[in-house]
Formats: C-alpha cells, structure tokens, sequence
C-alpha cells in the first residue's frame, strides 16, 4: 500500500478471469491478475507476462510518468490499435509487485 496526502495505491492478488481481445484475437488471458486500486480511478488489472501474447505486441516511442507508479512503456498491437497496453519495467517501491505487469486499456472479465 502507498499513500501520499489523500492519494493512496492498493495491490492485491486477483482470482478474475480476465479476457483482453481484439477484433477477434486473443490478446491475453490471466486467472492470476494483479488489480491496482488507485484513488480516482477505476480498478486497473496488470497481468503476468506469461499471460500475454507478447509477440503480438510491437513496443512503443510512448512513455509516461506517474508520480506515484514511475515510469510507464507502450506497447501497441501490430498492425491494430497504438498503445493498447502499459507495464511498469521499474516502478517505484511502494508498488513493486506491479514490475513487468501488463495492463491494457480496456479488460473484460470472462
């Protein structure tokens, strides 16, 4: 748990069946995401790269920074949709577990 003047981060292990398609294709599929609960925002789900089909992916220029997460890497799908997904390659400590996780923009629960 990280927590900054009313902001605070929460990771814990998920069970979900998580389902990431794109017109059609199987992106990813995880029973063992990690679910980021960010103040503000919706619930995030970072799956384990093994549970990624990372060789559809084609890596991004686009990078961006949280202050509270670190700096994140793109990934865009060959061909499809730009900068569909995100990981942290070296997050900050408060939320270390999320390293390598990917998160795409938008998840379906099976």
């Amino acid at each position: 748990m990280s927590t900054t003047r009313g902001h605070r981060i929460d990771v814990t292990e998920g069970t979900d069946h998580v389902r990431v398609e794109v017109d059609g294709q199987l992106i990813a599929e995880s029973r063992r995401p990690l679910l980021l609960t960010e103040t503000g925002y919706p619930v995030r789900y970072y799956l384990p790269p093994e549970d990624v089909r990372t060789e559809l992916l084609t890596p991004s220029e686009t990078h961006t920074v949280c202050p509270f997460k670190g700096t994140a890497s793109y990934w865009s799908l060959a061909g499809g949709p730009e900068d569909i997904v995100w990981a942290y390659p070296e997050p900050h400590p408060e939320v270390a577990r999320i390293k390598d996780h990917f998160c795409f923009y938008k998840t379906e629960l099976a």
